[in-house]
């Protein structure tokens, strides 16, 4: 039997790492609480929209839209369609004017005399205003778009009209810029302003001033763009960031629809880095053709973990277009207002403008103690697969004076981006493999003199799973030491390497099983090692039942692989989501099904396959699917969006339920082989 020491040098190291990354993880602690109030908003178009299909004052639901919760109005640019509708300017087509002349349904003098001029051309539009600020405004911004060349004044008698050279339909949807009485209505009726302006072509600073000068005297919330690009791009973001730095507004960047990062506008990175990412909150929005198919309650959850375990600071709702039964519109959004808003604050979070995160960057020295850390880590997996290394303690000094220098030294000289995801990669594959080789050479020697009873056995493997579950913590510390800060929370930057975290601890702990037992026999000594062994299964010849076997094998680690990380390449089944919203809403945390109904179940069985001297092949098997709960522990912790308390809280409760799913599968194993032992024994004494 080989036996594997392990290097207490190499482990003083790691430990020394681990408390750098506790050191860290506390402080990311404290900058993840101290972020903890949301922004409830919806559209005013939304709550505007309601008033009229309920035939209420708007006033009325305004007022009622606050006191169920809601902070914030979100507010677009105008356009001709709104303006149109309210009356305040009003765009008339060239031909309309045109037709109504020829008609004799034209009664204004002065119309028909431009007319008759031939100052009306059909492929133009004409804008009347009939509220005064509002046509100033209108006409500054027409004249930014469109240019002086494509836009005229014409005197009407008295009045003034604008002939706009333009399609007519695009002119109607096309932005005007943030009205400026919408704005200050909003402020009146005690909300703040979630502005969402869009940007010029061509935007010039002059562009950008213009924008800003009419929220001057706004009560802002937070500035969301709208649209494929920032205000400013591509040449004038600097004049942007100066206008938000000015004002000290934060800036809101929409997350992707893949719940991933954000939906790409061009120009926000370097706004948000020009201004700090202290300044920046994400938002989310429920997708239009989600919510209706949403019941309230499910909605409400659907925030309430939304905030928790993505950082999103900024709930921007929709309303709903349908009724709930026995309720009115307006009583069925209120309702949803209300619960939102008592759902969130229930999870101790409170409502105002957008929380923020702290600019937080650790202490190089820390990030490098943790990277000399997994330097050691990789060193000390490498002894315990490889016996000459092991035998050689000299040799492991030298590899780990190399690694540490490269991993510490760029980090040290504030370098060290790419090292600290390759310590971040290499924490999430080695510790879990660690865990598990632990256990392995903890069990070696292991001799039960007697039977050992079922009781004392689950009570064994429970055990040997915390403790596992204990080092691939020490992992997911690692894990979280070498990439938090605030990008991170933000999700500027991500953790690419989730898929690998399923492939490579198996591998890495296979290597070390061959190394340890004979899967072959059966016999725990005279190890063929891991060279002579896969020979061996590329020698052996297989049948057609054990091809069949090996193809649905494959299959379950596609699946495994293909939905695991930060997007799932498969749907999940309906039964797995109301699963998993009762895991939601039962755990302060939801554990995840790796772990607690395959990795720690399979840890749980592993032990009894040891134990009660099953073929070593089974307990092979065993180990290995084992190794897929240890994996997803460290994995959970490369979230970074998501606060570390509830990563942590997550894994403990994985370990406690797959213990104990793995205690009542024992169980059935045991009844299980008792019944067919007593089937065997009565077919014995029949024959």
């Amino acid at each position: 039997m080989k036996d594997f020491r392990y290097n207490r040098f190499l482990i003083l190291v790691i430990a020394f790492g681990l408390i750098a990354a506790l050191l860290i993880g506390i402080e990311r602690h404290h900058v993840e609480r101290a972020s903890q109030q949301v922004d409830l908003a919806i559209d005013y178009e939304g709550l505007q929209e309601l008033a009229q299909r309920e035939g209420m004052e708007e006033a009325d639901v305004l007022r009622a839209a606050r006191d169920a919760g809601i902070h914030s109005l979100a507010v677009y640019e105008t356009t001709f369609k709104k303006l149109n509708a309210n009356g305040k300017v009003t765009a008339i087509a060239g031909s309309d004017i045109l037709a109504r002349y020829h008609a004799g349904a034209l009664s204004d003098e002065r119309w028909r005399a431009l007319v008759a001029a031939g100052r009306i051309v059909g492929t133009e539009a004409y804008v009347v205003g009939n509220d005064a600020q509002t046509y100033r405004e209108v006409k500054e911004d027409l004249f930014r778009r469109l240019g002086r060349s494509r836009v005229t004044v014409l005197s009407v008698g008295d009045e003034e009209v604008l002939a706009v050279k333009a399609h007519y339909e695009s002119l109607l949807k096309m932005n005007l810029g943030m009205p400026t009485d919408e704005m200050r209505a909003v402020n009146a009726a005690g909300f703040q302003v979630l502005a969402r302006p869009s940007n010029y072509e061509n935007c010039s600073a002059e562009d950008v001033s213009a924008v800003f000068s009419r929220m001057d005297g706004i009560d802002i919330s937070e500035i969301v763009f709208s649209g494929a690009q920032t205000l400013g791009a591509p040449k004038s973001l600097q004049a942007t960031i100066d206008a938000m730095k000015a004002r000290d507004l934060t800036f809101g960047l929409i997350e992707a629809t893949t719940q991933l990062q954000f939906y790409k506008q061009d120009g926000m990175e370097e706004i948000a880095k020009g201004l700090g990412y202290d300044k920046v909150a994400r938002l989310y929005a429920i997708p239009k053709d989600e919510q209706p198919k949403m019941k309230i309650a499910d909605a409400v959850e659907r925030w309430a973990n939304t905030d928790e375990e993505r950082n999103i600071r900024i709930d921007l709702l929709r309303i709903y277009d349908k009724p709930s039964p026995n309720m009115s519109l307006f009583e069925t959004n209120m309702k949803y207002f209300h619960d939102t808003r008592d759902k969130i604050t229930a999870n101790g979070f409170t409502i105002g403008p957008a929380g923020t995160f702290a600019r937080y960057e650790p202490l190089r020295s820390l990030r490098a103690l943790i990277a000399l850390g997994v330097a050691a880590a990789g060193v000390l997996y490498l002894s315990l697969v490889i016996p000459r290394l092991n035998a050689s303690p000299k040799h492991q000094y030298i590899l780990f004076g190399i690694f540490g220098a490269l991993a510490a030294i760029p980090i040290m000289m504030g370098n060290g981006s790419k090292i600290r995801v390759i310590a971040a990669l290499a924490s999430a594959n080695l510790f879990p493999a660690l865990a598990v080789i632990w256990q392995l050479d903890r069990v070696r020697h292991f001799r039960a003199k007697a039977r050992i009873a079922l009781l004392h056995l689950i009570v064994t493997a429970a055990l040997a799973l915390f403790l596992a579950g204990a080092m691939s913590y020490v992992g997911a510390a690692y894990l979280s030491g070498s990439l938090a800060d605030t990008q991170y929370f933000l999700e500027f930057n991500i953790f690419r390497g989730i898929k690998l975290t399923f492939v490579l601890p198996l591998l890495f702990v296979a290597i070390a099983f061959l190394q340890r037992f004979d899967i072959f026999d059966g016999r725990m000594d005279a190890t063929k090692g891991v060279i002579a062994q896969v020979r061996h299964i590329l020698d052996t010849p297989v049948k057609v039942g054990t091809l069949i076997g090996l193809f649905f094998v494959l299959v379950a680690g596609i699946v495994l692989v293909a939905r695991s990380g930060h997007t799932s390449g498969m749907p999940v089944s309906h039964w797995e989501l109301q699963f998993r919203a009762f895991l939601e809403q039962t755990f302060y945390a939801r554990p995840r099904t790796k772990e607690l109904l395959i990795g720690h179940p399979a840890f749980m069985l592993a032990a009894m396959a040891l134990l009660r001297k099953w073929p070593t092949m089974v307990f092979f098997v065993f180990v290995l699917i084992a190794t897929i709960g240890q994996g997803s522990m460290v994995e959970t912790f490369a979230h970074m969006r998501t606060p570390i308390y509830m990563s942590f809280m997550r894994g403990i409760g994985g370990l406690v339920l797959g213990a104990a799913v793995g205690a009542a599968a024992m169980v059935c194993v045991e009844i299980w082989q008792a019944i067919m032992a007593k089937a065997k024994e009565k077919e014995s004494q029949a024959n």
